[in-house]
């Protein structure tokens, strides 16, 4: 037998014979692992009559076979529930609770279908203590291995509907010389994983870790073979969970779930507008803005403080937005509003640790930040509306539905832009005012 060595990037898979400090391929600096391969070993693809099919497209069935979780936020973000024969990947910080969120899964469908649950991190006994502290019965089968040799195996002699694979980087095939959690080891496990699952219609989860910029370890590549991205998001130390996704060949990719972390596992989070709406609308430098995530709309409190500064140049410290559409939105208010802000500090947050992308925060941001430098409340107003640079408000989408979830939380006062009067139809149960530059909403505020 002959054994080859070859220095292999972690990042993105690129081989070469010697060790180099960067990737020429992805530029990742100190990335290469030494991986041995047996050159003797050959694979080979039959392409006979036999086994290759060719099918037109027109006769191929689209028929989806789906099953619920029992979860609904999970349900929604997966676009209706699990798709029989479908390849997940879920994603997370450590102590997010991504198994415990599978734990919680898996009990719920043993109820009603075959489940096997793999774990490569934790022994059955650990399992077992937190199964017991989530109050879950456990009537699924566990397998505490990583050789996936052997869990193959036991998949193909028991023939679960579903498999959790708990993580990915911990499982290794004997027959590669590399160590488990590489770029080789991890590609030929999911490459296995997933021939299983789409020619037995096991619909399974794998578990990825993520490195420190957020991205999941491994090869870019281990993402575009599954059929389903989820981040499992949020920050340790705060209750609230958010699992989003970010690929899914089987549903949309803009929803997102909200969980909280309790002492007896995750719970669903049905109304997410009242856990970010903690303070007081009379409070200065807080603006409410109603967001849309996915299909569902969502109250959020924008918090500006606004400081004098004690150096030649002002700091801009920004948290769950854009640092550059903040700095954008202050320099419009000093433009067309005359306000001193190139002698202040400006500190702007969305409290709940909720990250906002849309511009459609821009009246809300700029709103806030007035009400601390004027040093006077908002009052109970919602803002929606985008900014442009000459301080106009510019429309934007799903006005009803952000209305009507302010309506649901009891606001009486909403500001949009006057271009989405004409579409929306008020009973009267909250009083809408259209506007069309950051002007005239600051004359009628303040």
């Amino acid at each position: 037998m002959k054994i080859k060595n070859i220095y292999v990037c972690q990042e993105c898979g690129f081989r070469t014979s010697k060790w180099l400090g960067r990737c020429p391929n992805c530029s990742s600096w100190d990335t290469f692992v030494l991986e041995r391969v047996d050159q003797n070993k050959t694979e080979t693809i039959s392409a006979s009559k036999e086994n290759l099919a060719v099918l037109k497209l027109s006769n191929v069935s689209t028929k989806e076979e789906r099953f619920f979780s029992g979860i609904e936020e999970l349900d929604s973000v997966l676009g209706g529930g699990f798709v029989k024969g479908e390849l997940i990947l879920l994603g997370g910080e450590p102590g997010i609770g991504k198994s415990t969120l599978l734990l919680q899964v898996a009990d719920i469908l043993s109820r009603k279908i075959k489940v096997l649950y793999v774990s490569g991190e934790e022994g059955s006994n650990q399992l077992k203590l937190r199964a017991q502290r989530l109050g879950i019965e456990g009537n699924f089968d566990v397998v505490c291995e990583t050789n996936f040799d052997l869990i193959k195996n036991i998949i193909l002699g028991i023939k679960p509907e579903f498999v959790i694979i708990d993580s990915i980087q911990t499982m290794y095939v004997p027959e590669n010389q590399s160590a488990p959690g590489s770029v080789t080891q991890v590609r030929d496990v999911t490459m296995q994983l997933l021939k299983i699952s789409k020619t037995y219609n096991i619909t399974a989860v794998i578990v990825g870790h993520v490195t420190k910029d957020g991205l999941i370890a491994g090869p870019r590549v281990l993402e575009h073979m599954v059929d389903c991205v989820l981040y499992f998001e949020g920050e340790r130390f705060n209750t609230y969970r958010v699992i989003r996704a970010y690929k899914n060949r089987f549903g949309p990719t803009n929803q997102l779930g909200i969980f909280e972390m309790t002492d007896s596992g995750l719970v669903e989070v049905k109304n997410p507008s009242s856990i970010f709406l903690e303070s007081s609308c009379n409070v200065e430098g807080v603006a409410i803005y109603s967001a849309i995530e996915g299909t569902r709309s969502i109250l959020l409190e924008i918090q500006a403080l606004t400081t004098p500064t004690s150096f030649g140049t002002p700091r801009r410290t920004v948290t769950g937005i854009d640092y550059n559409r903040c700095v954008m939105l202050c320099a419009v208010l000093e433009k067309k509003m005359g306000f001193a802000l190139n002698v202040q500090d400006i500190y702007v947050n969305v409290a709940g640790g909720f990250k906002v992308s849309e511009p459609a925060a821009d009246l809300a941001i700029v709103c806030a930040i007035a009400s601390s430098y004027k040093g006077v409340p908002i009052g109970d107003t919602v803002l929606i509306g985008e900014v442009g640079l000459t301080g106009e408000i510019r429309g934007v989408s799903n006005i009803e539905k952000r209305l009507n979830e302010a309506k649901k939380l009891g606001f009486k006062r909403a500001i949009i832009p006057k271009r989405n009067m004409e579409t929306i139809q008020s009973d009267g149960s909250i009083e809408v005012f259209g506007m069309s530059n950051i002007e005239e909403v600051l004359n009628f505020i303040f």
